[in-house]
């Protein structure tokens, strides 16, 4: 982390507008062997000069790693203290582009629902709230206020930016909708999953099978690793997902088109990025 860098972000925990962003900050910044982990991981997927959708950014660690990786960025996120934190940290680098809002099937506007205190798991779904009421690992998770976002579809950020090498989407249960507004192909992207919101993950997998992705692997929590070190197919991953224990709480799926998976049967390294 360069000593600009550092200082933007211990700029931000000391400063009382980002202060509900400071457990971020401290987890997902200034851990140099995290860093490299990730890095290690994505760049299987990512290398100089592409392009890569960050859809749900948060505080936009994951950012960080893909321009260590050369990459370009657009980011997507539709929280005001988490834009606040971004435009501050990549303030000046031209090859990150922010944009205000939340990813979803059709261009609109949605009611984003808020937790104050733990803004990593705000989102645009109802049902994930609701998933989260009573479910053991959620004792505490309030949603206490909700404002109003633009969404914008995945096929319109194409449109704009063109087609990214990745796409990387988090937005806590809203998974779904993101892929609803996606009509093309691309090589490789991950969606998160939650174990309270199974059903989810089921329907991105079958809208990821007819969009063409013939590819999948999963890893769990933030740990960047996968857990078969090979491609396995829709069926077979929707039925890990299910089995899993409910303590496993959360994930990431990462599936590639058919024509990446047909020529590279393992994730550590991808087709055209190894």
């Amino acid at each position: 982390m360069t000593d600009t860098f550092a200082s933007r972000i211990a700029a931000l925990r000391n400063d009382p507008a980002t202060a509900l962003l400071r457990r971020s900050l401290d987890f997902y910044y200034g851990d140099p062997e995290r860093d490299a982990k990730m890095d290690a991981f994505y760049s299987r997927f990512v290398t100089s000069g592409d392009l890569v959708f960050d859809i749900g950014s948060h505080v936009g660690d994951h950012i960080g790693s893909f321009r260590r990786l050369g990459a370009r960025v657009v980011a997507v996120e539709p929280q005001p203290v988490c834009l606040r934190a971004l435009r501050a940290i990549y303030a000046g680098d031209d090859q990150v582009t922010v944009v205000e809002a939340a990813c979803g099937a059709v261009a609109a506007r949605v009611r984003f629902h808020v937790n104050s205190a733990n803004p990593t798991v705000s989102t645009a779904s109802s049902h994930f709230v609701r998933a989260a009421e009573g479910a053991g690992g959620w004792e505490g998770q309030v949603w206490d206020s909700e404002i109003e976002v633009p969404v914008v579809t995945f096929d319109a950020l194409m449109d704009r930016y063109g087609v990214p090498t990745f796409a990387k989407i988090d937005v806590e249960g809203f998974e779904d909708a993101v892929l609803a507004g996606l009509s093309r192909p691309l090589p490789a992207l991950s969606f998160e999953f939650t174990t309270i919101a199974r059903a989810v993950a089921h329907r991105c997998l079958d809208r990821l099978t007819a969009l063409g992705f013939d590819g999948f692997d999963v890893a769990l929590g933030d740990d960047k690793s996968m857990t078969f070190q090979r491609w396995m197919s829709a069926d077979d991953m929707a039925a890990h997902l299910l089995a899993l224990p409910h303590d496993a709480n959360s994930g990431d799926v990462y599936c590639v088109s058919r024509d990446v998976a047909a020529t590279s049967h393992d994730p550590s390294g991808v087709a055209g990025h190894q």
